[in-house]
């Protein structure tokens, strides 16, 4: 079942969505719902991938791997 949601877009976002919705031929409704749920299946992903690094960290016995991880995992929580 859709729930009807109203959203305020910034000008630019919303032209590029009129543009996105015009070059494939639906409506601009369609182009934010699949880019939403691009979006949350994206945040699943990055998530799924945090904690499938913090097992490995837990698991590791090699000081080099843990350090790695530990990179790794610094890079997904504060960024580059």
């Amino acid at each position: 079942m859709a729930v009807r949601q109203s959203v305020t877009l910034p000008p630019r976002v919303a032209r590029r969505i009129r543009a996105l919705a015009k070059s494939q031929s639906i409506s601009a409704s369609r182009v934010i719902a699949g880019l939403i749920q691009t979006g949350l299946e994206a945040v699943d992903h990055e998530r799924k991938q945090f904690f499938a690094l913090t097992d490995r960290l837990v698991s590791s016995s090699d000081p080099a791997e843990k350090k790695r991880i530990k990179e790794d995992l610094a890079r997904m929580t504060f960024g580059e």
